[in-house]
């Protein structure tokens, strides 16, 4: 009497272990940057739209400085993974610089993006984000590894 025997054996169920170990090995590190790519331009909006009501503030007060963000004109934009800061310069200030800096809770930790009244836009890339990849650029906002504005 012959008895047959169905299933799986190991050597199948170990390779289609690795085979799965394999491709999720490749995209989780893609998954993760591109979830905080979509993260990071969260940033890129908040302070695009400050430069904006910056500078109305500024053509109905020929000024930047004002009861907003740090002394500065505007209301403070809201992110929940930024947190901002505006500097302007002595009273009556012509020019300020505007921070949005990553929260590390949120996992834009590291990430640091300005912009000024000229428009001018830089990023300051730190420790953790700089082990993942990511690296500073001082004529633009980065926007994708390595240094991609």
């Amino acid at each position: 009497m012959n008895s047959l025997h169905k299933g799986f054996t190991v050597i199948e169920l170990m390779i289609t272990v690795v085979i799965i170990a394999i491709l999720a090995a490749v995209a989780l590190p893609s998954y993760r940057d591109y979830v905080l790519r979509g993260k990071l331009v969260d940033a890129h909006n908040a302070l695009s739209d400050f430069r904006v009501r910056m500078e109305q503030f500024y053509q109905d007060n020929r000024r930047y400085d004002g009861a907003g963000l740090g002394g500065c004109g505007a209301i403070a934009p809201t992110s929940k993974y930024f947190t901002f800061n505006c500097v302007p310069a002595a009273a009556p200030a012509q020019t300020y610089v505007v921070t949005a800096t990553g929260v590390a809770g949120e996992g834009t930790s590291g990430f640091a993006y300005t912009i000024n009244e000229t428009n001018a836009r830089a990023t300051v890339v730190t420790a953790p984000a700089t082990t993942n990849g990511w690296s500073s650029n001082a004529a633009c906002w980065i926007r994708a590894k390595p240094n991609i504005c």
